[in-house]
Formats: C-alpha cells, structure tokens, sequence
C-alpha cells in the first residue's frame, strides 16, 4: 500500500505538494494527470526518495520513505520498477547486458541472470533483440527494454513518469498495454501521463494534480472526468 499523508514540499515560495493526501490501494492502476508544473513529477520523485519533503509522511508497505537513509533508499528502490520517459539506456552494452546490469550491481549468479533476463525479455516481447544495441532499436523498443530492467527485480510497485512521451501513438498504446498486463499479473502501477487518449483508454482511476493539490480522484475514469 502507497500512502501519502498531508505531504507539502516547498521551491522557495511555491508549495508543489501543497498538503497531499493519497492512498493508492496493492494491485491498483492509478494514472496521474495535470498540466505541466502541476507537481507530478515531484509527486513520483518523492515516492522514490530523490525528492525530501518538507512535511507530510510517505509510506509504502513497511518503508517510511520520507525519513530513511540515503543507504536504506538504495535498497528500497530495488524493490521499485521505475519507468522514465527518455528510457536511459547504456549506449554501449546491448538488451540483454542492459537488462542484466541491474542484478550484476546486486551480485546475482552468471546462471540466474541469464534465467532471469530471458523470462523479462519474453514478458516485453524481445526475446529476439537481446542481442541489439540502443541505436538499433525503434524507440518503443527502447522503452520496452527499459521496462524489462524495471521488472527485473520482480517489484510488486511499478512507477511509470511519461513512459510514451517520446514514443508514436502505435507505439504508445504497446507500451500501455504492457503496463496493463504488468497489472495484470499482480504488480501496483502508478502511471503519470499528458496523453489524454491513453488514460481515457484505460478506464481506471485517474488522479489529478493541479498547483500542488490534488483535484480530483475518480475510478475508472477518464482524463477530465
């Protein structure tokens, strides 16, 4: 369970978490939404620990992430599967070494590695690519082996922010469809997008943020409901 309980975060004068209060239930897909400099990014970036509040308490499950170290976040966020728009690929290792550097880091076996990043790369549909460096892949390409590396650890919270910005309608509506199977198959999402055609698409609830508060928190509901 994720719960935001009355977070406020300041940049000098401006409140862009302006007393946040959210729970977001395990095995949920939650989309959030607003205008650009609504808070969003600050949101997700606070889940993770990359942003300190400045009051409020952030918990998930067991993690009171708003007060651990920086030691204890490293070992949280390896529980996370985090999605980001610009997908931050390793230019020089191909699928399968981007994949597998995130458990290498961890010091996981040669066998279980391979095991493993097999079974994400079937998951996201590369299973023929693992031999492909960055350049030679499309951009969904990119973003589905970068969600592999997210789902490597097997997280049970997956952290989508704009993961179709850059991405073409064709390739975008692939992309949700994965999040939806990841769904699917047991892991909570949280989702932050501007693509209005996607998030009425998938007919789940929506949050919306807007100068630092949230507006509107609707199940199955479309982007302006």
């Amino acid at each position: 369970m994720i719960i935001f309980d009355q977070v406020t975060k300041h940049y000098g004068d401006r409140a862009v978490l302006n007393n946040v209060s959210l729970v977001i239930e395990p095995q949920e897909f939650v989309s959030l939404v607003g205008p650009s400099g609504a808070g969003k990014s600050t949101l997700i970036y606070s889940l993770i620990g990359a942003e300190k509040v400045h009051s409020g308490e952030i918990m998930v499950d067991d993690y009171k992430v708003h007060i651990m170290s920086e030691k204890a976040l490293q070992m949280y966020r390896r529980k996370l599967g985090i999605i980001f728009q610009d997908y931050k690929l390793l230019s020089k290792k191909n699928v399968f070494e981007n994949v597998a550097f995130a458990l290498e880091a961890c010091g996981y076996s040669k066998g279980f590695i391979a095991k493993r990043v097999k079974e994400v790369l079937e998951i996201v549909g590369l299973q023929n690519y693992h031999s492909h460096f960055p350049h030679q892949l499309s951009g969904g390409e990119q973003q589905r082996t970068a969600i592999a590396r997210a789902l490597v650890h097997d997280p049970k919270l997956v952290i989508a922010d704009e993961p179709t910005g850059n991405l073409d309608p064709e390739s975008a509506e692939g992309i949700l469809d994965l999040l939806e199977k990841i769904n699917k198959n047991g892991a909570t999402v949280l989702l932050a997008s501007h693509n209005k055609s996607l998030v009425d698409r998938l007919q789940k609830r929506v949050v919306r943020i807007d100068e630092g508060k949230i507006v509107s928190d609707r199940a199955q509901s479309g982007y302006d409901s």
